[in-house]
């Protein structure tokens, strides 16, 4: 995500300072693919280029072929090419693995209206803020609605809905079709790219906030990875230097205070679904407090640290205070995938694996795990 929020703050750049480029975009792939839907590349008339679609002698063909495009100056429409990577285009590469790539290629020539720089920015200010948007972009020719209510949708029109499904912007001579619409796969599910009746559905998915609760050795060393995968994180801690700037440098919000107190106020409006929280204390009791106050939360995940025999006392004692089993049968504890660590970092990375594995593949902790045993 990070990528496509860099790449997008060079193409709103190249279309506010009206230099030309080519918006190059995997649309669809099938089977195994260097590159999976949404990777993007922009190329410029100088032959430099911005982002990846993967490298090798595919990437090397759409990259002539925008710049062919740019080389004539005159106005281009949208194209899409589709490569096979066998003995054409996956020899050179070691890519022989009978995968399939289409790629959008749209030329941005000019923008004297200002509409496609608008749209841009719209993309852009969502993945900014991790609110999470779709991009429905035509990837066939559409024909007309019936009752001539709109006109044919061309290759390369494009579509953006927000969290809830509402259309936030658009690049095509009419609106979108009712079908078009009700192909969207809500947010919450976080959906992977897909395609269906001509159109690529490419989810920016709403970013995923990591509250680590607990500032020592592990929660330092988790939040690091964390952030390197694009979670937003932040720290709680009862200390004020373990929840400061100097060992969280990246975090977007840093909390001290009482444990208890602080976890009861965020869960009256800011824990979500889109919040996920791991408790990783100096203690039994401080551990305990947070569980209380976060398992009955709408946080997508809880997860806590320690032995199996300080979990099972933590739980009796939740109970006795009117925790159900239903809602710590939920929590993920003990927290992260079974690797063997031993180490700080080598447990930080089993904690920020398993928390990858929720945020992509979705469903229960079961699931995440089944796969990853696959």
């Amino acid at each position: 995500m990070t990528i496509m929020r860099e790449l997008l703050a060079e193409l709103t750049k190249a279309l506010d300072q009206a230099r030309p480029c080519v918006y190059c975009s995997v649309v669809e792939t099938r089977g195994s693919t260097p590159q999976k839907a949404g990777a993007s590349m922009l190329v410029f008339p100088d032959g430099s280029q911005k982002g990846t679609l993967g490298g090798g002698c595919v990437e090397a063909e759409v990259k002539r072929q925008a710049l062919r495009t740019l080389s004539t100056g005159e106005p281009a429409q949208a194209a899409v090419f589709t490569f096979c990577l066998d003995d054409n285009y996956g020899w050179d590469d070691g890519l022989i693995c009978g995968g399939r790539m289409s790629i959008l290629a749209e030329p941005l020539n000019a923008d004297g209206d200002g509409i496609k720089g608008n749209y841009y920015r719209a993309l852009r200010a969502f993945a900014d803020t991790g609110a999470g948007c779709t991009e429905a972009v035509v990837i066939q020719e559409l024909p007309s609605p019936p009752q001539g209510r709109g006109e044919k949708l061309p290759v390369g029109s494009r579509f953006l809905f927000d969290v809830d499904g509402q259309l936030a912007g658009q690049l095509a001579p009419s609106a979108p079709s009712e079908t078009l619409v009700r192909n969207l796969i809500p947010l919450r599910q976080r959906p992977k790219a897909y395609h269906q009746a001509g159109v690529a559905y490419l989810p920016i998915l709403p970013r995923i906030t990591l509250l680590i609760v607990g500032g020592g050795h592990v929660g330092q060393a988790v939040a690091q990875l964390a952030a390197d995968v694009d979670f937003d994180v932040w720290v709680l801690d009862d200390r004020e230097a373990y929840a400061g700037k100097e060992r969280f440098p990246r975090a977007e919000r840093r909390l001290f205070g009482d444990i208890g107190q602080t976890l009861r106020d965020l869960a009256k409006n800011e824990i979500t679904p889109s919040v996920y929280a791991i408790i990783v204390t100096r203690g039994h009791s401080h551990d305990e407090e947070a569980l209380f106050h976060l398992a009955t939360t709408q946080a997508g995940y809880v997860g806590m640290i320690g032995s199996k025999r300080k979990i099972k006392l933590i739980y009796e004692d939740l109970l006795a205070r009117g925790i159900s089993k239903e809602v710590l049968d939920k929590v993920h504890a003990p927290l992260g995938f079974d690797i063997g660590s031993q180490t700080v970092p080598e447990i930080a990375v089993s904690i920020v694996a398993e928390l990858i594995a929720v945020r992509n593949l979705g469903g229960t902790i079961a699931d995440a795990r089944t796969w990853v045993r696959v």
